[in-house]
């Protein structure tokens, strides 16, 4: 835990100098609120879970929409971008397989665990192929769907009671470090 607290630190730190660029000067009074920066235990917590929700969104719009969510929950910033980070090129592909395997246990499909092939590009004009890759997201949409909602929740409520059970936790710690230092019973 100490060390998500210093690189937490460290970030909420150089944010003033982060914000001199004058690419991100206009964002100054927006970005500089104390309640995206906060340090303790509720705000770091919202934030991961936050970040773990939305890391399942694909590609960069999943940054954005962490941070206007961010912005509108007022959690720690830094925290929910961090936690975006588990999902990336290399785990995307696991991470959506494990999102439709669940939705189609959730919905009842017998044939959950397996996923049916897309459509191959063999004869076919444009217009056929294209319609046949659309019917073919249509029939993975609603257990990718559900899949991604309930992988999402999973994620961020089991973040979420981590970073409190952690954190926690290295202030009992260090609570008895600093008795035991003391020689206190």
């Amino acid at each position: 835990m100490s060390a998500l607290r210093k690189l937490l630190q460290r970030v909420s730190k150089g944010r003033h100098h982060l914000l001199q660029r004058p690419s991100l000067r206009w964002l100054g009074p927006l970005l500089d609120h104390p309640a995206y920066w906060a340090l303790n235990r509720r705000k770091v917590a919202r934030g991961v879970a936050l970040g773990l929700a939305t890391g399942l969104l694909p590609g960069p719009p999943k940054r954005l929409s962490t941070l206007l969510l961010a912005f509108c929950l007022k959690v720690n910033v830094p925290a929910a971008l961090l936690a975006t980070l588990y999902s990336n090129p290399l785990t995307i592909l696991p991470l959506y397989f494990l999102a439709y395997s669940c939705g189609l246990l959730l919905l009842g499909d017998p044939t959950a665990g397996t996923m049916s092939q897309p459509p191959l590009w063999e004869n076919q004009t444009l217009w056929q192929w294209s319609r046949q890759l659309l019917d073919w997201l249509l029939l993975l949409g609603w257990p990718l769907l559900l899949g991604l909602l309930v992988l999402g929740l999973l994620l961020s409520v089991s973040g979420y009671v981590l970073v409190m059970l952690g954190w926690r936790w290295a202030v009992v710690r260090n609570w008895k470090k600093r008795k035991a230092a003391r020689g206190s019973c």
